[in-house]
Parts: structure tokens; sequence; C-alpha cells
């Protein structure tokens, strides 16, 4: 099975594409957009007053304009006001846009999160995921809305600077139109340069996240067989690399930037130096005054639209990232079907599955009555949990029909087949949230604290949910971590009871129990399996010297089938794995 590529379309759009694409998320927001640029507009339109009033200023000073020593100082302070209020209403209104744009972005990846295909999440690690929500969606704003706000600023700037100084002289004023062929070159070159660099050090970061949280996750486990020393050099060659990879672009934008400001000087300086062999001659010294002010006063604006290039391409880098998330193809449905409540008759016909290149099931055909109890065992790598991950649509076997009520699974709403199922595997998964919220997850949250109680006490959880500080309403941590392993286990069981879903599936539930646990939710376990199909997925096989029937599974075949004392008086491959198991004990 060729697993997809995440987000293959939009790596084949061109960066002009994905800077518009980006923008479209700026819509919904043209209102602020608007007050945005109007504020923006005022900005731009002091600097040329300001280069107007020098004007005002020295003709006054040569004429001994007494009048002027009141309307000069107004202006000054006009001037100013309109300067800040426009300096506030851009920024706040391209601020509000920007954080609204991370924002929906944000949900939008976590609304794609949740529906990505199980091969999505085994081919990308959780520290590159975790980075398109931290680090790419920041460098987005400054590519969306940072360096669209100088753009706009900067740019109404520059633009009525030039046409004061086209209104003033235009043929003098076309020099600085000369240069701009080579400061499009300079900004070619660099944009290049920029996303490429600019895309090794998201996937760096991506690396540095991922090093980082499995050391907060498995700090146990590094601290007891000596890791350090191996975590420091693994975490200090990520981030040597991303290290690299950003003084790359800090050398790419060192380089570029003086050059393009060079440019800008030589053109100012020519300007100047023409300007003082012609203008000084045919006009007043106040116009000449205003003409100089005006063309000094371009500097800074072209020097920041040159800076911002670094930044827009930072983000375009990032636009990458985060559509190719978006882009990515959700898990399939196209179950039409609806069912309420299946009688838990299941049936496999032919089944294979490989991961990659690795062979998984190998025509797999069984059949699971209606109420019946069946144990799946074998060697680890055998395809135990494969057979459930197919059951529930995590993956699409690549033959082979799968049938619950004789009805292909892949004609039933996923919703509805999922419904269907209650899971407690070996890997407890328990959330950052109270113990309520942890029982009475998803679709069960309507559950009454009854309701709640009573599950708990089936799963022989209450007697230690009742004795924590707030009871139900206690925080149990990161992954349940205030909990031991029986305790966690035990909540997940609750869980499992709260559902009342037909078809159960135990992957080694009682696994992390001491003996005294175990015996005790047994009981409970033979309550809730009664009267529904239950997959029980064990090692221990002691556990399961009950079940109606014995599937034994080796390379990916059933290799044998059986009560457990059927199985044992072969003496196949099942009792081989009894053998060992009881000798082990002894």
């Amino acid at each position: 099975m060729v697993k997809p590529s995440l987000g293959d379309a939009s790596e084949a759009m061109r960066p002009g594409q994905v800077y518009l694409r980006l923008l479209t998320y700026t819509k919904q927001y043209w209102h602020f957009f608007i007050l945005g640029v109007v504020g923006f507009g005022l900005y731009a339109s002091t600097q040329t007053a300001f280069a107007k009033l020098m004007e005002f200023i020295i003709t006054a000073v040569d004429s001994h304009d007494q009048s002027a020593r009141l309307m000069i100082p107004a202006a000054i302070m006009l001037i100013f006001i309109v300067r800040g209020g426009g300096s506030f209403l851009g920024n706040y209104s391209f601020s509000f846009v920007a954080r609204n744009v991370i924002h929906s972005l944000r949900t939008e990846m976590f609304r794609k999160l949740l529906t990505l295909p199980q091969s999505e999440f085994d081919q990308t690690s959780s520290g590159r995921l975790i980075s398109k929500f931290t680090y790419d969606v920041e460098q987005v704003s400054a590519a969306a809305v940072d360096s669209l706000k100088v753009i706009v600023r900067e740019g109404l700037t520059v633009v009525g600077l030039l046409a004061f100084l086209l209104y003033t002289d235009w043929q003098l004023s076309l020099i600085f139109f000369a240069i701009t062929p080579f400061i499009a070159l300079v900004i070619s070159f660099a944009s290049k340069r920029f996303r490429v660099v600019n895309k090794r050090i998201q996937e760096s970061m991506g690396d540095v996240t991922h090093v980082a949280s499995e050391v907060i996750s498995g700090h146990a486990e590094i601290k007891t067989y000596g890791g350090e020393v191996y975590e420091n050099q693994r975490f200090f060659d990520v981030s040597q690399y991303n290290l690299r990879q950003s003084m790359k672009l800090v050398l790419a934008s060192a380089i570029s930037v003086p050059v393009i400001q060079f440019l800008v000087a030589l053109a100012i300086s020519t300007l100047v130096w023409v300007a003082l062999g012609v203008m000084a001659q045919e006009t007043t010294a106040g116009q000449f005054a205003a003409y100089i002010t005006a063309a000094s006063m371009l500097a800074k604006p072209i020097r920041q639209l040159t800076q911002v290039n670094t930044g827009i391409q930072r983000g375009v880098a990032a636009c990458y990232s985060i559509f190719a998330l978006l882009d990515a193809a959700s898990e399939e449905d196209l179950g039409q079907r609806s069912m309420e409540r299946t009688k838990g008759d299941i049936i496999f016909k032919n089944v294979n599955f490989s991961y990659g290149e690795d062979k998984v099931l190998d025509n797999v055909s069984l059949h699971i009555q209606p109420g019946q109890t069946i144990a799946i065992v074998g060697r680890s790598g055998s395809g135990k949990s494969t057979l459930v991950n197919l059951l529930l649509r995590l993956y699409q076997p690549e033959s082979g029909d799968i049938l619950v009520d004789n009805i292909p699974i892949t004609e039933i709403k996923l919703e509805d087949l999922r419904n269907q199922f209650a899971i407690v595997s070996q890997r407890v998964m328990l959330f950052n949230d109270t113990v309520t919220h942890n029982i009475a997850y998803g679709n069960m949250a309507g559950s009454s604290e009854e309701e709640i109680i009573s599950a708990a006490k089936a799963a022989n959880a209450w007697e230690f949910i009742g004795a924590l500080p707030d009871g139900l309403a206690t925080e149990l941590g990161q992954d349940g971590s205030s909990l031991s392993g029986g305790q966690r286990q035990r909540t997940a069981l609750a869980r499992a009871f709260l559902k009342n879903a037909p078809i159960l599936v135990l992957d080694e539930a009682t696994s992390a129990l001491d003996n005294e646990s175990e015996r005790k939710i047994q009981s409970s376990l033979e309550t809730i399996m009664r009267g529904r199909t239950t997959i029980v997925i064990a090692h221990r096989l002691s556990t399961i010297e009950s079940a109606d029937k014995i599937l034994v599974l080796d390379s990916g075949r059933i290799v044998e089938e059986g009560s457990h004392r059927q199985l044992l008086a072969r003496e196949g491959h099942y009792a081989q794995l009894y053998n060992m198991q009881f000798s082990d004990c002894t």
C-alpha cells in the first residue's frame, strides 16, 4: 500500500498563488483592512505634508511673514496628530486582521487534523505536526499582515513622496525610476534564496519540537537507561542544523538589504547632485528645500520595503507547510447507510493488508457470531491489532471485504460504524481534564453523574475516584499523570462501560492491573461482555480460557482456531505459546 504524501497539491503551487491564497483569509475582515489602509494613508500623507511645510517655513523666513508664527506650529501639531492617529488606526486594524487570520488558520488546521486518516499520523512525527500550529502559523502572520502592513504604510509613503517629486520636477524625478529594474533583480534573487532556506528552517523546527517532546514524555526511561548524553547530542544536532539554516537566512538578508540601500542612496545622491545644479537656479529656496527634503525622506520607507521581503518569504514558506496539511486528503467516508445498533455479526472475507512492503494480513477470513467472545493471540507483529484497526476503518484493506450484519463496512456511515464499538487498549489515553470528562467523553458528554458513577463502580474505579481531592471534578493532568497505571486502566474501562456499545474490543485491557485488581475486574468484564460481541487481543493466555473461540495468528495468517481445550489438545501453535507462558510463570 502506497502512503499518500502530505499536501502534494500545495507543493505544486507557485509562491504568488500561495500568497494570494493566504490573503483570502483576510476577506472576512475587509472592514478592518480598509480602516488600516485609510490609517496608513493618513500616516503617509503627513510625510508629504512635512516636505511641503519645509517650503512654507523657508519662504516665511525669507519674507519675514509674522503670521507664520501661529500657522507653522499649528501645522506641525496637526501633522503629528494626523500621523499618530493614522499610525494607531493602521497598526490596530492590521494587527486585528493578523491575529484573526492566525486564529482562523489554527482552527481550520485543527479541524483538518481530526479528519486525517491514520496513515498520515503514521508517517508524520507529532513534533512536526505541533510545529505547524506553533512556529509555522506565527511565520504566516509576518507574511499575511505584518509585512503587508509595512508594504501599505511605506508604499503609500513612497507613492506620496514620488508624486510630490514628479509634481515639482517630473523630468528630474525619473532618476528614481531608472534604478527600479536593478532593485527588482536583487529582490528576485533574494526571494528564491529566502524560500529555500525558510523551508529548511521549518523542517528543522519540527525536528527540534519532536526531540523535545520525546524527552518530556520519556524522561523516566532516559534517566533509567542513562540516555542523557545521547539525547543531549541528538537535540544539539537538530538545534545546530536549525542554527545553520537561520544564519544562512540572516546572511542572505544582510547582503541583499545593503545592496538595495546602496542603489537607493546612489539614486538620491544623483538626484541631489543634479538638483543642486539645475533647480537651484530656477526655483525658490523654499521649493528647492521641499524637493530635497522629499527626496531624502524616500530612503527610510524604501529601506523598510526592501527588508520586508525576508518576512514575506518566511511566511510563504510557512504557508506551504500549513496548506500541505489543509490540502491533505481527509479520511474517506463514502458510506450512506445508517446503523443504530448492530447485532454484532462480523465477517472478514479474504482480507489482505500491508504496511508499505511488509505483509501484515494474508488472506484472512473469519466469522464472529453475534454475542460471541473471540480471542486473538499470536506473537508480536502477527497482525492482531491490525484486524481491529481495519474493522474500525482506521485503515483500508488492500483486498477482501469486511462486513457487519452482512453490510460491507464501506457502505456504513463512518460515525455510525464507530459508534458500535467500545475499546480499551493496552495504551490508555486519558486527557488533561476532569475525571467526569474522561469517562463521559465525546458523544457521552451528556451522561448524568449517576450514570458516570455507575460505570466507574462497574469498572472497579469508584473506590479511588471517590478518594480523589475533588472526586469526579479532579483534574487528571497530562495523560492521566496523577493516576497509577492500574487506575488509568480502570478509568478507561469505565469509559467503555458507559458507552454500552454492542461490540467490545479489549486490547490487553487488564495488562496494567495487579492480580487483585484484575480478579475484581474480571467479574465486571464478564458482566459487560454478556450479550455483546467481544474481541479480546491477549498476550496473557490465562485471561482468555473462557473465550468461545480463540484465533491464533502467525505471520498474518490464521493458523489455528478453536476453544482453549481444543487448541491445547492439538499441541500446535497455541499449546506452544501457552506452555511457554506457563513455564515462565513457574
